[in-house]
């Protein structure tokens, strides 16, 4: 009798810690908004502050860039970008921030090759080195300080271009380029190899799961598991050597859905969802903490300044 109480005590003691453990995993916060209602925006990261750059505002194409300060939970508007841009691409390299391609225009897009550095000490913008390949709604992932470039729709349609730049010498080299041209894609970076997970052909209508891996080391692709939940315009961030990736839209609507891939086994996993549907919205982590920002409600140039804070378990 003893011996099934003791044993009736350690099975309630796991369950316990089990729903304790996905409790961790489920926290979502709602932090202050953002000052603007913004879509298509990029987002980036720098010593406890996330800048939320570009994108589609209520009255077009913006140059706005807003400063948000996770300890305080405060934002205020910095030095605007040089150009107003949406779809672009921004990442933290060597302490600045770096935007790159996009469109300039509400309608209809023109892809640009600009490369624009933000030294957020002096608040500040640089135009540095073209990119060889004009393109917007692409993607970025950093390696040992240097950008790679992937994806995104060129002057001719959907591009597999993979571009990396070199902060420290102000220029580009081409790579072998992705086997999936594709746009409205997401990156996360896992032990010096980059994940392309996502995205599209062109319209929501064609949205892709597949997940490619680059290794620039070889200068080589592999294709992996695919994301459960195939969707375009998609945020993602990396904590715990594992990928987040949030929202998105189709052509039934945005998407709360949030899902997380284990690079060490090739596998996918749900997640609590967002506590708002959104796609091309922004996501950076400070602390243990990601922050997913902006974009818009339903499918097409909606727009928002939700702020909302996710934090997952190691």
């Amino acid at each position: 009798m003893r011996s099934y109480f003791v044993k009736a005590i350690i099975c309630f003691s796991l369950l316990f810690l089990s729903l304790y453990l996905y409790a961790e995993v489920a926290i979502w916060e709602t932090k202050k908004s953002a000052l603007k209602e913004r879509s298509e925006v990029a987002a980036a990261s720098i010593e406890g502050k996330i800048y939320v750059i570009g994108g589609f505002g209520r009255f077009g194409v913006t140059d706005l860039l807003e400063e948000y300060d996770a300890s305080l939970d405060t934002w205020k508007e910095k030095a605007p970008l040089p150009t107003p841009l949406h779809h672009i691409g921004a990442a933290e390299a060597g302490g600045k921030i770096y935007v790159i391609g996009g469109f300039k225009r509400l309608w209809p897009w023109s892809p640009v090759d600009t490369v624009y550095e933000y030294d957020s000490a002096k608040d500040q913008w640089t135009q540095k080195a073209s990119m060889p390949t004009a393109r917007g709604a692409l993607a970025l992932g950093v390696v040992n300080n240097k950008i790679y470039v992937l994806g995104g729709v060129g002057k001719d349609g959907d591009t597999g271009a993979n571009e990396v730049y070199d902060p420290a010498t102000n220029a580009w080299e081409i790579k072998n380029p992705r086997p999936t041209a594709r746009d409205h894609l997401a990156i996360g970076i896992v032990e010096g190899k980059m994940y392309a997970i996502g995205g599209r052909l062109g319209t929501y209508a064609k949205n892709l799961a597949i997940n490619e891996m680059y290794d620039p080391i070889t200068d080589t692709w592999k294709t992996l598991a695919p994301l459960p939940t195939p969707r375009s315009g998609i945020a993602a961030s990396v904590l715990y050597e594992r990928i987040y990736v949030f929202g998105g839209e189709s052509s039934e609507g945005t998407f709360k859905t949030v899902e997380v891939y284990d690079p060490k086994t090739d596998s996918w996993k749900t997640m609590p969802p967002m506590p708002t549907a959104r796609h091309g919205l922004g996501s950076a982590i400070v602390g243990k903490k990601i922050y997913v920002i902006g974009g818009g409600k339903r499918p097409g140039g909606s727009v928002s300044n939700i702020n909302e804070v996710f934090t997952p378990s190691p």
